[in-house]
């Protein structure tokens, strides 16, 4: 009767711990999870790493109060050391393990690919061809702007505003936005990591990524991939403003680079670096 009085005090011990604890994390514990809640994406990842605390901690309990208890009642005492009985298994044990497993990993799998089909969710880049492309409501218009990467830093062309080319991102909060992300030489990666926003950025690629900021402020722009010696040396600040500051930005940075403007490569969605600027 010793195996069965042991497994019900570790199921007890588990059920009340993981009452207690689970609740717990998602009160405390998960607020403070990466990325934020600076846009509508950031928020929808934040509760995508809340949904996997929350059903990661029961687990985690399980297998430390297992171990815990194993080693507290099972502990050899004095000098001898005694070989343990031999184990042949448990049918039952085997059984459910693998059930509770494949449920777990089943019902995760579901809720991961009903976020990534939610644009609103997803956050990260989509690729070329967006599974689902963001909608803008009511009276609101789609923002296109686009990232450009290149040894070491990244620019950014607001094609809606004459085609204007920028070293800074501001985007104007409230309103969506439809990143077009690619690369002049190699392989990069743009990271908005407040906004939740991150996507490759390679060479005759154009991958789309969404985001709709939530609030006025800053957020950190990086490169997430290693592009060379001075990769830890790509980054920004970017903006979120209002409407309004986000359209005396824009007249600015259209007075300030008027005179370059026009030898500017015309605006695609890739671009084939040229020194004779032949390409676009």
């Amino acid at each position: 009767m010793r195996p069965s009085r042991d497994f019900a005090r570790v199921l007890l011990i588990w059920v009340v711990a993981s009452a207690i604890a689970t609740p717990a994390v998602v009160i405390f514990l998960t607020p403070d999870l990466p990325p934020g809640v600076e846009s509508d994406e950031a928020a929808g990842q934040q509760v995508d790493n809340e949904v996997l605390t929350a059903v990661a901690t029961p687990v985690l309990l399980l297998i430390v109060i297992f171990l815990a208890y194993v080693l507290i009642v099972f502990r050899q005492k004095g000098p001898a050391i005694e070989e343990g009985p031999r184990i042949y298994g448990h049918a039952g044990a085997q059984t459910a393990w693998i059930v509770a497993s494949t449920a777990i990993v089943a019902s995760l799998f579901a809720f991961g690919t009903w976020r990534l089909l939610d644009a609103g969710a997803a956050g990260g880049g989509q690729g070329p061809s967006p599974l689902s492309p963001l909608r803008a409501s009511g009276g609101e218009t789609l923002l296109p702007v686009q990232v450009i990467g290149q040894q070491w830093q990244f620019t950014y062309r607001y094609p809606t505003y004459g085609g204007l080319q920028t070293p800074h991102l501001v985007l104007p909060v409230g309103r969506p936005v439809e990143f077009h992300v690619t690369s002049l030489d190699v392989v990069h990666s743009f990271w908005a990591f407040e906004l939740g926003v991150k996507a490759d950025a390679n060479p005759g690629v154009d991958n789309v990524a969404y985001v709709t900021p939530k609030r006025v402020g800053k957020f950190e722009v990086r490169c997430a991939e290693l592009c060379g010696i001075w990769h830890g040396y790509m980054f920004d600040t970017g903006r979120v403003v209002d409407e309004r500051g986000f359209e005396t930005w824009i007249r600015k940075q259209q007075r300030l680079f008027a005179p370059v403007q026009r030898y500017l490569t015309p605006y695609s969605r890739t671009y084939l670096p040229d020194p004779q600027g032949r390409a676009g």
